[in-house]
């Protein structure tokens, strides 16, 4: 089948991961600064780091399935796989919210932020496999040292809230620099997908 009905449903389901997420936002009880910041200021951030989130996914997807013409049953399993672990994104960052940065829920988000990676790594061998030895996706993510190097740093932030100062605040705090670290990393620009797109995208 095309991917048409693929993008779509993906790109539903993570408007609606949005909006879930925005509506966890409680309401200032006061008209001040003062009554946002007390009020809803962990929320929005960790609200922005999740929507942060959300959008590099969306984005990545985006770009990936401009070099797949075709998929199949497994690659249909696989991105339904990815979406089931961003579906999750708004409960464990309401728990983290709710929580202010207990080390528990801060564990579980990591692990909610690491198993959306491997989901999109499954999800991306899979395409390649499909598409075989001369996979234009292959050719485009190259070494792909984010997607390396994003896994490590994750691991390194559930065991930094699980084993480092777990009555305070300094392993929370390692933690979310190391999540924190890795969107933006993937913030950055990467035009390893855009060139290959250039290549291979037949005119419509």
């Amino acid at each position: 089948m095309r991917t048409n009905r693929l993008e779509a449903f993906s790109d539903g389901v993570l408007a609606i991961i949005i909006t879930i997420m925005v509506l966890e936002l409680k309401v200032p009880t006061g008209h001040d600064l003062t009554d946002l910041v007390h009020t809803t200021g962990v929320g929005l951030l960790t609200y922005l780091l999740t929507f942060v989130y959300v959008g590099i996914y969306w984005n990545n997807h985006h770009h990936m399935f401009h070099l797949v013409r075709q998929v199949s049953g497994g690659v249909l399993w696989a991105n339904l796989g990815l979406l089931f672990c961003l579906s999750l994104f708004p409960l464990t960052t309401a728990w983290v919210d709710d929580s202010r940065f207990r080390p528990t829920p801060v564990v579980i988000y990591g692990l909610n932020l690491l198993s959306a990676a491997i989901a999109y790594f499954v999800l991306q061998a899979t395409i390649i496999r499909q598409q075989g030895p001369a996979s234009p996706l292959r050719q485009a993510i190259g070494a792909d040292i984010k997607g390396k190097v994003s896994p490590v740093l994750y691991v390194a932030g559930i065991l930094s809230a699980l084993l480092i100062d777990r009555s305070g605040r300094i392993g929370v705090g390692l933690a979310l620099a190391c999540f924190v670290a890795v969107a933006i990393m993937w913030v950055v620009p990467d035009r390893r997908i855009d060139r290959v797109v250039q290549q291979h995208e037949a005119p419509d």
